[in-house]
């Protein structure tokens, strides 16, 4: 095998194993948002909104039905989230980021689970 096939290979392997590891990586951050969308002690999201795809019996109904989230920017729901009050000064959500109640981490984690929701 010639020094340029060599190099080759060994890059679509290291390729291999780096997405690899980004799509576990993806895999646990989108299950830590959930279990703060979830968490009464977190975000408790559900106690405002009902998420399509999720069979929730204490789901709210305060806020907006959660659908079709895959196909918004990621941008937009991390600033909803971060502070909903910018968007719409009237929300009665709370600004879960700028008010310290999520990290900037558990933050990112639910928008990676919002993002999942077809």
């Amino acid at each position: 095998m010639g020094l340029l096939k060599a190099s080759l290979v060994a890059l679509f392997a290291c390729s291999l194993l780096s997405s690899t590891s980004l799509a576990t990586n993806n895999r646990k951050l989108v299950q830590e948002g959930k279990k703060i969308f979830l968490s009464k002690r977190l975000g408790n999201c559900v106690a405002c909104h009902d998420l399509a795809g999720l069979d929730v019996p204490q789901a709210g109904a305060v806020g907006p039905k959660l659908e079709h989230l895959s196909k918004l920017p990621y941008s937009f729901l991390y600033n909803q989230i971060w502070d909903a009050h910018k968007n719409n000064p009237a929300s009665i959500m709370p600004p879960f980021g700028r008010n310290g109640i999520l990290t900037k981490y558990q933050i990112k984690a639910v928008v990676a689970f919002l993002k999942t929701i077809k």
